[in-house]
């Protein structure tokens, strides 16, 4: 990957030790801390599925709200291997999660969907789209396009993998910080949604939507040209607004995500997933900055505990034969011993761990021999939000094993637990001062699989970060504090083979030229073209952010400007078509303009002629008054009320107004106040 040849390509390694506060991250320099970042960008785009021909239509249902009669069928899945006969690591261990998996079969999921039937060629629509945004970025199209499978194995596809195809490369981005460079862009297929999961006596059971399987998603990776946490921000912005100049993307949340490649000198390469809040993007970065310099400093304090050479401050200056070393004294220091220690708790006053252990569940213990004071607990930055913690890490390898978390001896007391159950576990480890345990109540096989995975993350402790995915704690729909969690291993190039169901096809240089001759429109462009519409600045700027310029401009030659900007964008889910046309109704004085969103509304997905729009609006009193027989209630309405017109003049205008619509009933508001306007001066001369 580019992101690696540029280490090479960097200036001298940093051969000084890391400075900074670790719970100050906003005060970290990223450029005296080695920082690289680049992003990966997916878009899905506003088209029918990518292999399917199905429609790309999302379902707004929850696990609860899934109607009874949508299938539902039950799978395992395995990780394959490689073109190069090896299995991805990533892959190797969600297949170690013994999860099973639960499909929902939305109206828009076929036999493709179902992994039942071979896919499609590309959705037309969805190449041209990502041509587009190719050029747009100034990429350069491959020739032929590949499809390739790449293996996902946590569920989310059906077939154990995901289709992507490489769309074009060596690109770039302007920004106002500087340029960024793209290194791929791909077409690929967006994965089920996850509806819920439950954890059983046999493992995780995960249920997915099939609603989403096989959207088509823009996949944009950049260079690792982002210098600083508010060019990331600064950066997926510019991603965003390229985006969406084609006006054939999806809008709202969910519809893009953002994942950040983060890494310092002292560190290691980061994915982080979950980022689809931009403004989280600068505190998610800065935390992640804070984290792996934390590690690293731990790793130091770890070794220099057991007599092992220091890591040194930039890992271009890592001697594997040293690593090797420092790997085999540890895997010595802290061997796999797990101790079923139940029968410490048979006293013990919490309802949860009497519960698990009531129901079959076992009590765990893992020994951490001198990890003692060094697991943490829980404390906060300036800015609130969790400083890292060894622990905090050890349950998050503990949970991607299905448990729902660990107990470890730094945080004991507490939970239920008490001092009297934390001596008797000590005593039965044969532990000194120095060393620290971690316990784990959960299902024998389930509870084995979590603690070897805390002991590999503690290992990992005296090592510089792991090389991983991890996903930002969202509590709510949103990030609870910028922090992270491990997912998963970083995958590698093992995880990726060519798909043989789908044709390679040429991307000819017709098709190439065809798309840069239809260019979209620039926000400049747009912005002066509606300069010439008789609309106010709010209503200009509206239409353009909710991107509905297109579609005010294509009915604007025939309709009050004004008029027709309001009406379109307090109605902007509504079938343009049938807004427009009630405007025409209105204007040709046949209904009220405050029954306009009304009768739109009633319509819905319809689309009336303008005659029966005409007799909908009679039939429900939305025709405005007779116009001589309106002037006439007005008159007597201000003549009524003389003293009190006179009194106040034209600043009768507001009182009077409410009275008159009252009496009128269906009336046109604007034909109202004028009229009302000129009785209230005629009466006043």
């Amino acid at each position: 990957m580019k992101y690696e040849r540029l280490r090479d390509d960097m200036a001298d390694p940093i051969d000084a030790e890391p400075v900074g506060d670790v719970a100050d991250a906003s005060a970290l320099s990223p450029a005296e801390l080695g920082f690289m970042c680049g992003i990966e960008v997916h878009q899905q785009l506003a088209t029918g599925k990518l292999h399917s021909r199905q429609p790309g239509v999302l379902y707004d249902v929850t696990i609860d709200t899934v109607p009874e009669q949508w299938p539902r069928f039950q799978r395992r899945l395995r990780a394959a291997r490689g073109e190069g006969g090896a299995i991805d690591i990533a892959a190797r261990f969600e297949s170690r999660r013994n999860r099973s998996f639960v499909y929902v079969q939305s109206p828009n999921s076929g036999l493709i969907e179902l992994d039942e039937q071979p896919p499609l060629l590309h959705d037309q629509d969805a190449v041209e789209i990502a041509l587009t945004v190719s050029a747009l970025l100034e990429a350069k199209p491959v020739t032929m396009l590949q499809t390739m499978r790449k293996t996902v194995v946590d569920g989310s596809n059906t077939s154990g993998f995901q289709r992507t195809s490489l769309i074009s490369i060596d690109g770039v981005l302007q920004t106002k910080t500087g340029p960024v460079g793209i290194d791929v862009l791909c077409l690929e297929e967006d994965s089920a949604r996850k509806l819920d999961s439950v954890s059983t006596s046999n493992g995780e059971k995960v249920i997915y939507n099939l609603d989403r399987l096989g959207l088509p998603l823009i996949e944009i990776a950049t260079s690792p040209d982002v210098v600083s946490p508010e060019h990331a921000q600064e950066t997926s912005k510019a991603l965003g607004r390229c985006l969406r100049q084609t006006r054939k993307v999806r809008r709202g949340l969910g519809s893009i995500r953002q994942d950040l490649n983060v890494s310092l000198a002292c560190g290691d390469r980061v994915e982080i997933k979950g980022c689809q809040d931009l403004s989280w993007i600068p505190r998610i970065i800065r935390l992640e900055m804070a984290r792996q310099l934390h590690f690293y400093r731990l790793a130091n304090e770890l070794r220099q505990s057991l007599g092992l050479a220091n890591l040194p401050p930039d890992r271009r200056l890592d001697d594997p034969s040293v690593e090797d070393e420092v790997s085999a004294a540890v895997v010595e220091y802290l061997p796999l011993t797990l101790v079923n220690i139940s029968e410490c708790f048979a006293t013990c006053e919490s309802q949860m761990v009497r519960t698990g252990l009531d129901i079959g569940s076992v009590m765990l213990a893992l020994p951490l021999p001198g990890l003692a004071g060094k697991l943490g607990v829980k404390s906060m930055d300036i800015e609130g939000s969790q400083l890292p913690r060894l622990g905090r890490e050890l349950a998050g390898a503990a949970k991607l094993a299905g448990v729902k978390g660990v107990f470890h001896s730094d945080e004991l007391p507490a939970y239920g637990i008490e001092l009297e159950q934390v001596n008797l576990v000590r005593s039965r480890l044969s532990l000194a001062d120095v060393d620290g345990f971690v316990l784990c109540l959960a299902p024998q096989w389930q509870a084995e699989l979590a603690l070897e995975s805390v002991l590999f993350r503690a290992r990992q402790a005296w090592h510089r970060i792991a090389q991983e995915v991890r996903n930002v704690v969202v509590k709510k729909g949103a990030p609870e504090d910028g922090t992270t969690s491990p997912m998963r291993p970083l995958p590698g190039g093992a995880r990726m083979y060519p798909e043989t169901d789908v044709p390679v096809f040429a991307l000819t240089d017709e098709i190439w030229q065809n798309i840069v001759a239809n260019m979209p429109m620039t926000d400049d462009e747009r912005k002066h073209r509606l300069s010439g519409y008789e609309v106010s600045n709010d209503q200009g700027q509206q239409l353009l952010a909710r991107e509905l310029d297109d579609i005010f401009v294509h009915h604007a030659s025939e309709l009050p400007h004004k008029g027709w900007a309001s009406v379109l964008l307090e109605n902007d889910t509504a079938n343009p078509e049938l807004s427009a046309a009630v405007l025409h109704v209105k204007e040709a004085g046949l209904i009220t303009r405050e029954s306009i969103n009304e009768i739109i509304e009633h319509f819905g997905t319809t689309l009336p002629t303008q005659e029966e729009i005409a007799q909908y609006g009679e039939a429900n009193g939305f025709k405005p008054a007779d116009e001589g027989d309106l002037s006439a209630i007005i008159e007597s309405i201000v003549a009524e009320r003389s003293d009190f017109v006179k009194e106040r003049g034209m600043g009768a205008m507001g009182p009077l107004m409410g009275v008159v619509m009252q009496a009128v009933g269906a009336a046109d508001g604007k034909v109202v106040s004028t009229l009302l306007r000129e009785a209230i001066q005629n009466l006043s001369e």
